[in-house]
């Protein structure tokens, strides 16, 4: 089921979307193989501290963050890979793990790898283990207004 505030805040700015059950899977890769969709064109969310403040690393499953390489790309003294604990509590509607790169609703920065900012579409966790969302890629960037950097 779509996370709520996701669901809620779609509706409200008429954006056009569909939803795509699967089977539960829990790594962005065998999200992308239940939900028949190419794992460079699924994009996992990795929550990244940024000098301190938490952020959303939004990349496609086939790829891994370099913290180095965001670093420089950002522009940040120092980045690491946030842990469940930093974080679990800041996505009340969503399952640990599967949520959606819209960190305007979460009170969070989000930086989109330029390979997803190309695409037409974007397809991405819908706050659950078995569902995803697929939707134009210019009303995400309309809506969440992600900042592209290399990671």
């Amino acid at each position: 089921m779509l996370a709520p505030r996701l669901k809620e805040f779609l509706d409200a700015n008429g954006v056009k979307y569909i939803t795509i059950p699967h089977r539960q899977a829990y790594t962005a890769m065998e999200v992308a193989e239940t939900a028949h969709v190419r794992g460079q064109d699924m994009a996992k969310t990795v929550i990244v501290d940024l000098d301190g403040r938490l952020a959303m690393a939004v990349l496609p499953a086939t790829k891994h963050v370099s913290v180095s390489r965001l670093e420089k790309s950002v522009g940040a003294q120092h980045v690491e890979i946030a842990h469940e604990g930093e974080f679990r509590f800041d996505f009340p509607d969503c399952e640990v793990g599967a949520m959606p790169p819209f960190g305007n609703l979460f009170n969070m920065e989000v930086l989109v790898d330029p390979a997803l900012a190309e695409d037409e579409e974007i397809v991405f966790n819908a706050g659950t283990h078995a569902e995803v969302v697929r939707m134009a890629y210019k009303d995400f960037d309309r809506l969440v207004h992600p900042r592209t950097a290399v990671m």
